[in-house]
């Protein structure tokens, strides 16, 4: 392989997909798509349904199984396990990838869920690949709307107040840390709904899952009014689906 793309995709509508992406999308020969499984299978085909679309030149679809990671660690950010964790499932990874890209002749491409820059790992796999120093090849990565985006245009609001700088953090963090003073805060990767772990009665939410998707849901408010709306509405999507995807803003109220 001698040229890699990573492609930011947007957050799960074909129409967030950018003109950039498509000028790279139509340059690429190999598209290597990660899995997550069987259960969320649909993140797979909501990718290849976007190639069908937008991509006519002939390639290759390279569907590659994400290697386990072991969850039984703690998810502790500064513990020494769960980095060594994180650090071992990123190697088997880039063995994965190493392996599949040196099959590849020509332009090799990775599709990434929203964008590459935020709570993505593939860039840090790609620097992974080529510090092993088997392979040499360049790579260009190309922005995609975020989740983020899709949640602040899904409510029709702005991510922050005048002014104010925006927090974007974790369910666990939020859980420990708890809100950030004088700034509204973006939480991701919660699967604990841990904005119910707020005290106060002065917090609103906007919260959203599958964005960008057919089945695309919202709800706001203030926090205590619709928190057991949104715990409720989240473990039955899940349920029914099998995999979630959300995300929610949360701020004080002056």
């Amino acid at each position: 392989m001698r040229k890699l793309f990573v492609i930011g995709i947007g957050a799960g509508d074909p129409d967030q997909v950018t003109v950039q992406a498509l000028k790279a999308m139509r340059q690429v020969d190999v598209f290597f798509l990660i899995g997550k499984g069987a259960e969320k299978q649909e993140l797979t085909d909501v990718r290849a349904a976007i190639l069908a679309e937008h991509v006519q030149q002939p390639h290759t679809i390279v569907e590659i199984t994400d290697p386990p990671r072991d969850r039984t660690v703690p998810a502790r950010h500064a513990d020494a396990a769960y980095q060594g964790a994180v650090a071992d499932w990123h190697e088997a990874r880039a063995e994965l990838l190493e392996r599949a890209f040196a099959e590849t002749d020509g332009v090799g491409g990775i599709l990434v869920w929203g964008d590459p820059s935020l709570y993505d790992s593939t860039l840090r796999i790609v620097e992974r690949v080529l510090e092993r120093g088997n392979l040499r090849f360049d790579y260009d990565v190309i922005p995609g709307i975020t989740s983020i985006q899709a949640l602040a245009a899904a409510h029709r609001t702005v991510l922050h107040e005048i002014g104010e700088p925006l927090h974007i953090t974790t369910g666990r963090r939020l859980r420990d840390e708890g809100l950030a003073d004088g700034q509204s805060t973006l939480v991701m990767l919660d699967g604990e709904c841990s904005f119910t772990q707020l005290p106060g009665d002065d917090v609103y939410i906007w919260w959203g899952a599958y964005l960008g998707m057919p089945d695309e849901v919202v709800i706001e408010g203030p926090l205590r009014v619709v928190e057991n709306r949104i715990t409720r509405r989240r473990a039955a999507l899940r349920e029914a689906k099998g995999w979630i995807m959300d995300i929610y803003l949360l701020r004080r109220s002056l």
